[in-house]
């Protein structure tokens, strides 16, 4: 997922044509005061005029403890409701927060005739948000995606962060992995729900082994991406969450191995010297299916 100001039309045009999955276009954190409003227009130029390809059109909004956010979805969704896949709404505290926009959505849709349902990803970033975050993840089958803010979530617990998404000297002298409890509760609320998980922004552009092990970190706790701010991240961002051809040869031979196991009416086989059971087939499905997505998508 890539970000991109909406206040320039000129690097939409850009992300549109990245190899992003996704582009975010922000009337939020990267807007001044002074943008907002008028970028709004902006937003509704570039959803009409711009061809993403395959790649899904997002919009964040400004928060719902700003004077922003209602007029944010009511412009945008009015006018190029047909052309938007998903709102992202940040700071998002409870599940009633996202029942209220998608009830907004709801009567605009109506109103407007909308051949479609926009979704919705939300920003898992407060401390409400942390304690709140299997309600929120449950609260409407719009909702698509939990997404981790670290700064803003570094903010909301009064933790000393250096920079969004890099390790610091507070994390030299953690016992651990500083964010592992509230990303590890995101991936939990999102799998238990059937939503997708994505995992913060990495400051550093300056800085690529830092930012692939942040992704790595992410991958392997089970988010399914993660946010972008540059296009010079996108491509380690999605090397790393692409499976690895191993991990996809491996997974393919679990499953021959299992047919034919179920053939012969054996419910455990061994592949490569390893036994494999049910959780293993489970896992290996998950695999060879991220691979099939991504091959699909990349080719579209």
């Amino acid at each position: 997922m890539l970000f991109v100001p909406a206040s320039r039309f000129t690097m939409i045009e850009k992300a549109a044509a990245s190899v992003a999955d996704a582009v975010c276009i922000d009337l939020e954190d990267a807007l001044s005061l002074e943008e907002k409003i008028p970028a709004r227009g902006n937003v509704v130029r570039a959803l009409r005029e711009i061809d993403f390809g395959p790649r899904l059109r997002m919009v964040r909004i400004n928060s719902l403890d700003t004077p922003f956010a209602y007029r944010d979805v009511v412009e945008v969704v009015e006018e190029v409701g047909d052309r938007l896949d998903l709102l992202v709404l940040p700071k998002v505290n409870r599940a009633a927060d996202v029942l209220f926009v998608d009830t907004l959505l709801s009567q605009i849709e109506a109103a407007k005739g909308l051949p479609g349902t926009i979704m919705l990803e939300v920003h898992i970033e407060t401390a409400q948000a942390f304690l709140a975050a299997a309600e929120i993840a449950a609260a409407t089958p719009r909702l698509d995606a939990l997404i981790f803010g670290p700064g803003d979530y570094a903010a909301s617990i009064r933790a000393p962060l250096a920079s969004i998404g890099e390790e610091d000297e507070h994390d030299a002298v953690y016992p651990g992995h500083r964010w592992h409890a509230i990303m590890h509760t995101i991936v939990a609320a999102a799998r238990a729900n059937g939503r997708r998980c994505m995992d913060g922004p990495f400051a550093g552009l300056q800085d690529p082994v830092g930012l692939e092990r942040a992704a790595r970190i992410a991958r392997a706790i089970g988010f399914d991406g993660k946010q972008c701010i540059h296009p010079a991240q996108l491509e380690t961002v999605n090397r790393v969450f692409t499976p690895p051809a191993a991990e996809v040869a491996w997974a393919e031979r679990v499953l021959a191995a299992y047919e034919e196991a179920r053939a012969e009416g054996r419910g455990v086989v061994g592949v490569d010297g390893k036994m494999v059971d049910a959780a293993n087939i489970r896992l290996a499905h998950v695999t060879v299916e991220q691979h099939r997505l991504i091959r699909s998508r990349h080719r579209g």
